[in-house]
């Protein structure tokens, strides 16, 4: 039942804008394999092998780790309302530092400028395989809206409470691997 394609086309971008959730995979050979929620929101189709997300601020910072180390990254939608599907967009990612040039352009070009509270780095995404699925067993569910915590916890914090939560927390994958988070510092 599955289905590859070489790109995102016109019916897989609706779909994947019809979605409220999606999440990535990302490991290298040794270490733990990382599976993270994402809220759409963040989430732009550049073009039809290109996809980025802003990402925010957690409690680890795997992902990051992950691109430094082996670069693979998998995108992976389900639909939780209408009909059943799977869609995953396999391919290559990087890391785009909130001091570089270029988050700064995607940011004024994709967010209108608009960088949340928290904001710590754009994950871009070469995609080199789109694949959908029948997505059958995947339950159905009603949204609800976004849940506030995370701005929340953001405002809280402010911002120089934000910088000082990253230095503890996401600067080193579970396993030890360095995310590269402020390397655009030592340059």
């Amino acid at each position: 039942m599955a289905k590859q394609f070489e790109s995102i086309d016109d019916r897989l971008r609706d779909f994947i804008a019809r979605q409220h959730i999606f999440f990535t995979a990302s490991a290298t050979a040794e270490s733990r394999v990382n599976v993270s929620p994402r809220e759409t929101l963040c989430l732009r189709v550049i073009s039809p092998n290109t996809a980025i997300y802003l990402d925010r601020t957690g409690s680890g910072n795997e992902t990051s780790a992950h691109m430094k180390a082996d670069g693979r990254l998998t995108i992976m939608f389900c639909a939780v309302e209408g009909p059943p599907m799977i869609l995953r967009l396999y391919g290559h990612g990087r890391i785009l530092h909130r001091a570089s040039a270029e988050y700064q352009e995607l940011l004024h070009t994709h967010y209108a400028g608009d960088e949340p509270l928290g904001a710590r780095q754009i994950v871009w995404l070469d995609i080199d395989l789109v694949q959908t699925s029948c997505g059958f067993g995947v339950p159905l569910f009603a949204y609800e809206g976004e849940r506030p915590s995370l701005d929340q916890w953001a405002k809280a914090k402010g911002p120089d409470g934000i910088e000082e939560y990253r230095r503890e927390k996401n600067v080193r994958s579970m396993d030890g691997l360095p995310t590269g988070l402020f390397d655009a510092e030592s340059n």
